[in-house]
C-alpha cells in the first residue's frame, strides 16, 4: 500500500477528499462501502424480466457489479462524485412543444462528459496519493460493470427517484456521476432519505409509459434507449409517442418538482455547441455525414453514428406538422443507401399522407 494505515485518521482524510473534490469542480463527494447486495437483487429482477432490451452488457460480468472487490481487487471503499451538467440553453419545454424543433437530451448538448469526469476523478485520485502515498484505485464514469446509482445513493449523494435516477434536494437530478474504487478503508457516509413521497410526476409524464412501476423502467419503451441504445428499427407503435425527441429524453426530469432546484453548470465543456438546444428537424436532417462527423466530434451523440441520427430525425419529422418543407426534407432521403433510414423515412411520409412505399 505504501502508507501507514495505523497512523491515518480516516474520517479526517474523507473530509479532505470532499474539499479537494469541490476544488476540482465536483458539486458533491461522498463515500460508499462495498456491500451492494440490495442493488444486485434489483438488477437481477430487472434483467429477469428482459427490461434491458438489447443492452446485453447489463447482464454480463456476473457478480462484479455488486461486488466491487471482485471488479477491482483490494477495494475497501468507493469515493463517489457528482457534477451538475445543465447548461444555459433554450427553454426545454418550449422546444418540446414546438414539433418543428429537435429535442436533444440536455446532457448531450456539450462535449462528451466521460472525458471531463474521468480527468477530474484522476486528478482527485492523484491528490489523495500525494497526501497518503501510493494506493490501489480505479476510476469509473458510466463505464464498466458499476452500480453507479446504488453507489451514489449509498454514499449520500441523493436518493433513487421513482424514475430510478438520483435526486438531490439541493440540486435535482441534472448531474453526472463518477466513482473512484480505492484500497483505503474510508468511513462510509449515511444514505440520503427518500423525498419523493406520493409524487407521481415522472410516471405520469413519461411519453411511452416506460416507468412501469415506482423504481422500475422498461428500457424497451424508454425513448433514451430507443434513440441511443437500440441499433435497429424503432417499433412502429412507439414512434408517434417519441414526438420530436431525437436523442434521449428528459421528460421525467423536466417535470420533476425537485428540479426547480437544478443548478446551471459553470463548466465550459458542458456549454451548448452548434446551437443544438434549438435547431429545426429539417435543418439537422439536411446534414451530410461529413457535417455530422465534424459537428458531433467530441460529443456523446457521435457514438450513435450518422445512420441512427437520420433514423431518429425521420421519426421526429414523421411527428412534425404536415408542411411542404417537412415533406421535401423526407422525400430527399427516401432513396437513402441505408435500409434503416429508408424504412423510417417511408413511415414518416405515410404519416403525412405523402406515400413513401
Amino acid at each position: 500500500m505504501g502508507h501507514d494505515e495505523s497512523s491515518q485518521n480516516w474520517t479526517a482524510l474523507a473530509e479532505r477528499i470532499k474539499v479537494w473534490g469541490r476544488e476540482l469542480g465536483f458539486d458533491a463527494v461522498g463515500i460508499a462501502g462495498t456491500d451492494l447486495r440490495h442493488g444486485a437483487e434489483r438488477l437481477q429482477a430487472w434483467l429477469a424480466k428482459g427490461m434491458h432490451g438489447e443492452m446485453d452488457y447489463m447482464a454480463s460480468h456476473g457478480s462484479k457489479r455488486s461486488r466491487p472487490a471482485e471488479l477491482v481487487p483490494g477495494t475497501r471503499s468507493i469515493i463517489t462524485a457528482r457534477m451538475n451538467y445543465l447548461p444555459e440553453a433554450a427553454d426545454a419545454r418550449r422546444v418540446l412543444a414546438d414539433r418543428l424543433r429537435a429535442y436533444l437530451s440536455r446532457y448531450a448538448l456539450g462535449r462528451d462528459y466521460h472525458k471531463v469526469l474521468r480527468n477530474r476523478l484522476q486528478k482527485l485520485a492523484a491528490r489523495i496519493e500525494a497526501d497518503v502515498g501510493p494506493l490501489g484505485y480505479r476510476v469509473f464514469t458510466d463505464s464498466a460493470p458499476v452500480l453507479e446509482a446504488e453507489l451514489a445513493a449509498a454514499s449520500g449523494l441523493g436518493w433513487r427517484g421513482k424514475h430510478t435516477l438520483i435526486l438531490n434536494r439541493e440540486a435535482g437530478s441534472f448531474f453526472f456521476l463518477g466513482e473512484i474504487y480505492t484500497s483505503l478503508p474510508l468511513p462510509p457516509d449515511q444514505p440520503a432519505d427518500n423525498h419523493c413521497g406520493t409524487c407521481r410526476s415522472c410516471l405520469d409524464v413519461c411519453p411511452t409509459g416506460a416507468i412501469v412501476a415506482e423504481g422500475q423502467v422498461d428500457a424497451r419503451r424508454c425513448i433514451s434507449y430507443l434513440t441511443i441504445e437500440l441499433k435497429g428499427s424503432i417499433p412502429e407503435d412507439l414512434r408517434p409517442l417519441i414526438g420530436n425527441r431525437v436523442y434521449g429524453c428528459d421528460d421525467c426530469q423536466l417535470f420533476c418538482p425537485w428540479n426547480r432546484f437544478a443548478r446551471r453548470t459553470p463548466e465550459p465543456d458542458f456549454a451548448v455547441r452548434h446551437g443544438l438546444d434549438d435547431r429545426s428537424l429539417v435543418e439537422l436532417f439536411a446534414w451530410s455525414e461529413e457535417d455530422f462527423r465534424a459537428r458531433m466530434a467530441g460529443s456523446a451523440i457521435y457514438r450513435i453514428g450518422y445512420e441512427r441520427w437520420l433514423r431518429n430525425l425521420a421519426v421526429g419529422l414523421g411527428n412534425a406538422p404536415t408542411l411542404p418543407e417537412v415533406i421535401r426534407a423526407l422525400q430527399a432521403r427516401r432513396d437513402h443507401p441505408s435500409a434503416l433510414v429508408r424504412e423510417h423515412v417511408a413511415w414518416a411520409l405515410r404519416r403525412h399522407g405523402a406515400g413513401g412505399d
